[in-house]
């Protein structure tokens, strides 16, 4: 039975996994010099109120964003200063807080582009990246013994600033491998609704795309990833920045050009880029898929798949995007790969949790 695929619609736009932004808390509010001046009462004393303090740098998931692509139009964030103490020692209202709000799956990471300082996975999640500076005295604090009128009060404290690294590491369950022209986009265009690039030349794809398939009663989440080369796991072709958005998936759907001579050879180069990479990818589990079998006949295919089972150690998977034959087998194994994993998860916290 032909799989039932849809893809939830949205705006169109631009995607981007990395920006450079500022961040500045707000500074406190100067406390108040003043004395309580009211009718018959002579010597009515210090009543100047504290300032306000300082607003926060706060940081939201939100469940309807999937790019920073807003970062690159504006990368600088300052809360609002804490106002001036009053009379009557009323302190000064807080500053306003700034909110920043970001997809599922970003990594904040300091100045250094190497310290993870949060790594934010749940939607909802909120964190305080700054504080907002504590207001200063009024001159009511400074009241003694010896000083029963002091004129002076605290300037506020002030805020704290820093730059930060934005990083997205995108949420799917599964996510497409291989080297350029493999059919990676082909396959995700099929399968849902997703408009990738498609051209018959390498490097089509030059960002990552995502699309949802349901599966029978099943839904699940593919990120098609811009293909590697030899040396991806150094930056060579920003393979760095695109093998950190399979880092989260549960299983990698590893496709073959069935049509290059040097088939085991793009296995290989794949394999050997995941191992570098570190990041516990070698051990992912993982569907080889041989693709573009409508152009094989019968005899070179089965060929082809014996001496990747035969390198391998796996089951190889026979798929023709374009004519859809073996769509169905291969979304079924990826739909239990996942479940699988979803309950080898769900067992591991349980088993945390007990542990005396």
């Amino acid at each position: 039975m032909r799989p039932f695929f849809y893809f939830k619609k949205g705006r169109s736009m631009k995607f981007l996994d990395e920006a450079k932004i500022f961040i500045k808390s707000g500074n406190g509010g100067p406390g108040a010099v003043s004395f309580r001046r009211e009718k018959f009462i002579e010597f009515g004393g210090p009543d100047g109120g504290n300032g306000g303090r300082g607003g926060d740098v706060l940081l939201e998931v939100c469940n309807n964003l999937n790019t920073l692509i807003d970062f690159r139009y504006q990368q600088h964030f300052k809360a609002k200063n804490g106002m001036q103490g009053m009379g009557r020692e009323r302190s000064g209202p807080k500053g306003k807080d700034v909110l920043i709000k970001v997809p599922v799956g970003t990594q904040i990471l300091a100045e250094d582009k190497e310290t993870i300082l949060y790594d934010l996975t749940t939607v909802g999640e909120k964190i305080t990246l700054l504080k907002g500076g504590d207001g200063g005295f009024g001159n009511t604090h400074f009241k003694s013994s010896v000083n029963r009128a002091p004129r002076r009060a605290g300037p506020g404290w002030p805020g704290e600033e820093m730059w930060i690294w934005l990083r997205l590491k995108l949420i799917a369950d599964a996510g497409l491998v291989g080297l350029p022209n493999a059919g990676k986009s082909t396959f995700l265009s099929i399968v849902s609704k997703a408009k990738p690039k498609i051209a018959d030349y390498p490097f089509t794809t030059l960002h990552p795309n995502l699309g949802v398939i349901k599966y029978h009663e099943h839904s699940f989440v593919i990120a098609d990833i811009p293909g590697l080369i030899k040396g991806a796991h150094q930056g060579i072709g920003l393979g760095t920045r695109f093998l950190g958005h399979v880092e989260r998936c549960a299983v990698l759907i590893h496709l073959i050009d069935g049509t290059d001579e040097a088939y085991l050879q793009s296995y290989q180069t794949i394999r050997e880029e995941l191992e570098k990479y570190g990041g516990d990818l070698i051990d992912r589990p993982e569907l080889i898929v041989l693709n573009k079998i409508d152009a094989l006949d019968e005899k070179e295919k089965l060929k082809r798949k014996k001496d990747l089972e035969a390198l391998s150690g796996k089951k190889v998977y026979l798929l023709s995007a374009i004519s859809q034959k073996g769509v169905d087998t291969l979304l079924g194994a990826t739909w239990q790969a996942i479940k699988k994993n979803k309950k080898e998860n769900i067992e591991e916290e349980l088993t945390e949790e007990f542990v005396p």
